[in-house]
């Protein structure tokens, strides 16, 4: 039996909810940790953090632990992906340059143990949305992202938290499957369908975890869930994806 593939996504590390946003990183490490012998490459899919604003020389301080293990995970040979969420995306080159990960804004399609992958984020993508496509675009400006570089650290840092708060709390119930028809990332996965084919569509943003088979019944969108009630992860092993859990045993996917 080959080694296995990792994914996991929406740690939201910098904000408390079950779990304090410490007690969380420590549980992250932990399962870094348990998965490390085994791991060929681990995915991170976007909100990592629950803010993150990068400048040139500061980054927001904490996730020490976490930043340790990735460090350590590095070191030891295994490849790494970062993608950049709504919550971190305001990431640059410090985690190339200090931990040798590259950082992905768009999504990316892997050929791994003889499936084809598309991974991404998921924010933006699909049907409607209007408002955060907009504000993306605003956000993914550059002389938007110079212009906030010039306020300082403490009040850029602080403003970026506040924001985040106030978009995940806008963000409506996560808790609950909407229908196939509402959807937005089942959908886009269904669109991307028609005109190429992927095995597995792999996101994170929906906070749910989900298991969704695809129309054609060849293909499958997979919902990575989240940190903040879930602990809920991705792997894959010998061309077979599934979802699991870390110290919740007794969670189960939603599959439809």
């Amino acid at each position: 039996m080959g080694k296995k593939v990792f994914f996991a996504s929406d740690f939201h590390l910098g904000t408390d909810a079950r779990l304090t946003s410490v007690e969380r990183e420590k549980q992250i490490v932990r399962w870094l940790s348990s998965i490390q012998a085994e791991a060929e490459e681990l995915y991170l899919v976007g909100d990592i953090f629950d803010y993150w604003f990068e400048y040139k020389t500061v980054v927001p301080k904490g996730f020490s632990r976490f930043f340790g293990k990735l460090a350590e995970m590095r070191d030891q040979g295994i490849p790494i992906y970062f993608f950049t969420g709504n919550h971190d995306m305001w990431m640059f080159d410090y985690f190339k340059s200090e931990f040798d990960i590259p950082v992905f804004r768009e999504a990316q399609i892997r050929d791994i143990q003889g499936k084809r992958l598309f991974i991404a984020h998921g924010d933006g993508l699909g049907p409607g949305d209007h408002g955060y496509k907009l504000i993306k675009k605003v956000f993914s400006n550059k002389l938007c992202q110079w212009a906030y570089a010039r306020l300082h650290p403490n009040f850029g840092v602080w403003l970026m938290k506040k924001f985040s708060h106030t978009s995940r709390d806008a963000g409506g119930d996560d808790s609950e499957f909407f229908g196939r028809e509402k959807e937005m990332l089942v959908q886009y996965s269904e669109q991307k369908e028609v005109v190429t084919h992927h095995d597995y569509y792999i996101f994170g943003h929906r906070h749910l975890p989900l298991e969704v088979s695809i129309d054609n019944g060849k293909s499958t969108y997979i919902g990575l869930g989240d940190w903040l009630e879930y602990q809920s992860f991705g792997v894959l092993e010998d061309g077979v994806f599934s979802l699991e859990y870390f110290e919740m045993p007794n969670r189960t996917k939603i599959v439809k």
